[in-house]
């Protein structure tokens, strides 16, 4: 089967920016955007029609993505460290994870799905999602309990102000650290503050997950193998009450970044080293 010239271009991407150190640039032609007006999400779902809409939205995803796991199509061999996630499960916690695949938040969703009870898992997206994504998957971006990053700093005020409520609630929130998708990109890339900062403002602990991926032998509609995901769910990282919380959100970040990284080395067996002509993350 012939390869998707739009993947063998966003993989292009991945080896020229890793290359020049860009590691948080989008590498996907996503469709253009508008930006978001102070009022219109409903952060919180503290509007009827919002709470109806995302119940209903939830059940067509989950539809939607259970039978992409039937097909084939998503493929989760192996979950390790559950019992991290059980330590923390009746908290409010910010899960982080790499960001690889459109369907790998399902992936995380789908490990922990009968231990979130009646919580949901939230989800930070990039504004344009939310506004301008067509078809069946902008319907999930605007209504599967997700939270878009605007530029607007207002809007953006109504995202960090409904945060601590989302997680006083014990909701779970997942935010990829890394910014931005890069296609069946394995290694781990330096991390972005803002999820840690979330976390240390609030005084809530940060859940990192890492997905690993192996080739199976079944080739995808674009060419190259379906992946096969071991979901990795590490150790929470505790804020320290004796930091600040900037410190605090420094060093969790910093954390974050090494456990992925030891469990990126323990799992393919090989040192994590980038292409970048700077040597950076070596």
């Amino acid at each position: 089967m012939e390869q998707a010239q739009d993947r063998l271009e966003v993989l292009r991407r991945i080896e020229e920016y890793e290359r020049l150190g860009y590691f948080d640039r989008d590498v996907e032609n996503d469709p253009p955007t508008r930006p978001l007006r102070p009022g219109e999400v409903d952060y919180t779902g503290k509007k009827w029609w919002t709470r109806v809409a995302s119940e209903f939205a939830n059940a067509v995803a989950k539809r939607h993505f259970d039978g992409c796991i039937k097909r084939g199509e998503l493929v989760i061999r192996e979950v390790r460290g559950l019992e991290n996630y059980m330590a923390v499960a009746d908290r409010g916690v910010i899960i982080t994870a790499n960001h690889f695949n459109p369907y790998d938040n399902y992936a995380v969703f789908k490990v922990i799905e009968k231990q979130l009870g009646r919580r949901r898992l939230y989800k930070i997206i990039r504004e344009g999602n939310y506004t301008s994504f067509p078809g069946l998957y902008g319907f999930f971006f605007r209504h599967c309990n997700t939270l878009p990053l605007a530029a607007d700093h207002k809007v953006f005020r109504e995202l960090r102000e409904a945060i601590p409520v989302l997680l006083d609630r014990g909701e779970k929130i997942l935010i990829y650290p890394e910014q931005g998708m890069w296609w069946n990109y394995r290694k781990p890339r330096p991390l972005k503050p803002g999820a840690f900062h979330f976390a240390a403002a609030a005084g809530a602990p940060v859940l990192p997950f890492f997905l690993t991926m192996q080739d199976t032998d079944v080739t995808g509609a674009d060419g190259f193998p379906i992946q096969a995901y071991t979901v990795h769910i590490l150790p929470a990282i505790e804020p320290d009450p004796s930091l600040t919380a900037r410190q605090n959100a420094e060093r969790m970040c910093e954390y974050n970044y090494a456990v992925w990284k030891q469990t990126y080395e323990d799992f393919y067996g090989i040192p994590l080293t980038y292409t970048t002509e700077q040597n950076e993350g070596e």
